[in-house]
Order: C-alpha cells, then structure tokens, then sequence
C-alpha cells in the first residue's frame, strides 16, 4: 500500500488519514482528526503538490470527501499544503470589469437562495463584518453594533440623504432610516436582493424613507446630491482597473464637506495579488467570479486622487474571523435543510468558503479595512469634531 502514495506524503506528521478508493488506509500521523477519502484514483499523483485550489476543487466536484469538522478539515488541509506547495508569487492581472460582467458575477453570488442565507445570516441579513464590542456578542447583537458604528461615523443627522452602494436586502439601509432619520438610496445588482429588500422596507413602514434601487454604481447621480455615502462589502467587486472610476463617482456623488465610508477586504500584499496557494483561484472559480481585492494603500491612494481625504481607518479583521466562524457554525448546524434550499455542490462550496475564509481572517491572510474620507469645502475646512470621542460617547 505504502507504493500507492507519493514518498513525499510518507514523510508527513499530521493528524490526517487518507482513505483510498480500494478500502486502503493510510495515517500521516497519530491520532488523525481528519480523514480525506479519496474517490478518483488519478488524485494520489497530485497529492505531490496538493494545493489548497485542488483540494478544494476535488471536494467540491465529488473527487474526494473530507471527514472531520469543517474547522479542523481546513486547518489540516492548509498544514498539508503548506509542507508541500511553494507559494506563488506571480504578480496579479487585472480583470476586466463592465457592467454585463458585473452583473453577472454578482448575480451568480448573491441570487442563489435568499432562503439559503436566511439559515445562517442574522435576522437582518447583513452579509459582512460584525462587530464584536466585548466579544461575548450573538451574531445579532454584533451586526447591530456593526451598523450603529457606521452610522456614528457617518455621523449621520435627521434628514440628511445617504447612499448605500451595494446594500444587499436593505439591512444597513433600514437600520439609519429607523435609528438616525435619514433618507436612504440603496443599490444592488442582485435581483433577489432587492425583492426581499423591499419588502422588509415596506413591512416595517419605511417607503418614504428608503429606496433600493437594481443599479450600477457607474449609473449613479453625480451631482453631489448625497450627504453622505456608505459603500458596505462591495468594492471587493469593482476591480483594481475600475477602483479610481469607482472613487471618482462618489467623490461626484457626495456634497462638500459630506462624508464617505468604504468598509471592504483588502488584500495582504501591496500589488493585491490573491491569497496563496490556489486559495483564490478556489474563490474565483467558484465563490466570487470576477473578485479583486485591493490592497490598503492602493484604495486609499484613489480615494485620494479622487479628491477626498481620508480621516480615518480601522482594521476590523478579527471581527470578521468571529462573524465568518459565527455563518460557518451556523450553517454546519442547518445542513438538512441547506440540502433542500441549494444543490449539493453548492453546499460543498460554500461550507469550505465559510469555514476557510474564517481562517484566512484569523491568520492575517486577508484583512478588512473601514475608510472614512471627507470632501473638503474649496478653502479646505471640513465638518467633522477634533477627535473621535463622539463615535464612541
């Protein structure tokens, strides 16, 4: 049997079984916690080189089936890849973005199941980062947090006129109609996203104070007509050819001396090449198509260059790890009915997704970053206190 593996594998202590399609079995260590069964015998030669891409790509088209807690099932994998993948450190290429592509990346994520995120995303449906004030929060307490905190850095008055770009099903947007007294203009390319968006909207009364739109951002007012603009897990869409379109729109679409808050994930590596080890070429291909993460300093830069001044920036990357590992658990905990909601390779795609984009948050690949800038008044003064104390007060 030992003939059956790569000698490369032989060598390994880790606490992982491989099961082969004969009934063979083979422990890369004691006590294995995971067991990977392999079902495709052309596998074993490509365990050489078991990259996080192809690991996953095998579980997801049937390959192979893994055993094992998700958490733990990520973890191995990842140790198993590291001691035998050299990470690639090829610069990325720039994808091109229009609106047809956009639209129909966007549709492919976000239109699949309004039921299937309903299992494992707050009541309200806010599909990005939490925030955990001591840690001990539900996963509702933590969104509800995440959106006040927004709002507060905003600084968002009574009848002031916010836009949400990307607003997924209306979370944020309803939250500072009901709380501050705004007047919101939320878009969305997702289809699903917006009926159900609206029909939370119009449920709890708010139709005089809420509009979601099916838009594009590059269709978007520029005339300055917003006071203020909050743009929540949505760039990571725009692509880095389109970030300084994307900057300039806003910077057009807000007032003098409005604000605007871009809350995203930003990329560990300064040229924005993805996360290593296939793991993005796994998103690409099947989680989000079309996907770029930019680095810190290269939105900041055309946020810049787009004639606003970032004021203020704050890592939540832990938050999101916590609020990933909150969606992961959830969902595990509802797989019966996920079976019945989305196909199986589906569920197999997104319970990887979950679980391994909670790792990825915990161990710094990846990271997500809330940008406040301005756009000065033309004698450069700005309408924000000296300090941060109010947001907190």
């Amino acid at each position: 049997m030992l003939a059956q593996l790569p000698p490369a594998l032989q060598k390994l202590q880790l606490p992982l079984r491989l099961k082969l399609w004969d009934g063979n079995q083979f422990d890369l260590g004691p006590e294995p916690s995971v067991t990977i069964v392999v079902k495709d015998p052309q596998l074993v030669a490509e365990f050489t080189h078991p990259s996080l891409d192809l690991l996953g790509s095998a579980f997801v088209e049937g390959k192979l089936e893994l055993e094992g807690s998700v958490k733990e099932v990520i973890r191995v994998c990842d140790e198993l890849s590291q001691a035998l993948v050299v990470d690639d450190e090829t610069r990325p290429t720039r994808i091109h973005h229009d609106k047809a592509i956009d639209a129909a990346s966007i549709s492919y994520h976000y239109d699949l199941s309004n039921e299937f995120y309903q299992l494992w995303l707050d009541r309200d449906m806010a599909y990005s980062c939490g925030y955990f004030e001591t840690g001990e929060e539900t996963l509702d307490e933590a969104q509800q947090a995440k959106f006040r905190l927004l709002c507060r850095k905003l600084r968002l008055k009574p009848g002031e006129y916010l836009l949400d770009v990307g607003c997924g099903w209306g979370g944020l947007a309803r939250f500072a109609a009901r709380e501050f007294g705004v007047k919101v203009f939320g878009i969305t390319l997702s289809k699903e996203q917006l009926a159900l968006g609206r029909e939370r909207v119009k449920a709890e009364g708010l139709q005089d104070k809420v509009d979601l739109q099916l838009l594009d951002y590059r269709d978007l007012p520029q005339d300055g007509r917003f006071d203020k603009i909050v743009s929540v897990g949505m760039f990571e869409h725009v692509g880095h050819a389109n970030l300084r379109e994307y900057c300039e729109i806003l910077s057009k679409a807000v007032r003098e001396g409005g604000l605007v808050m871009n809350h995203g994930i930003t990329a560990k590596h300064t040229d924005g090449r993805p996360v290593g080890r296939g793991a993005g070429d796994f998103i690409d291909r099947y989680v989000f198509p079309n996907g770029e993460l930019p680095h810190l300093s290269m939105i900041t830069a055309e946020i810049s260059e787009a004639g606003l001044e970032v004021v203020d920036v704050e890592s939540l990357r832990l938050h999101y790890a916590r609020t990933l590992e909150h969606w992961s658990q959830r969902l595990e905990n509802n797989l019966a009915a996920a079976t019945k909601m989305v196909p199986e390779k589906t569920l197999r795609i997104w319970r990887l997704y979950l679980a391994g984009c909670a790792y990825a948050f915990t161990h710094g690949w990846i990271n997500i970053d809330q940008i406040l800038a301005t756009k000065p008044h033309a004698d450069g003064s700005i309408e924000l206190p000296p300090t941060r104390a109010d947001i907190y007060r």
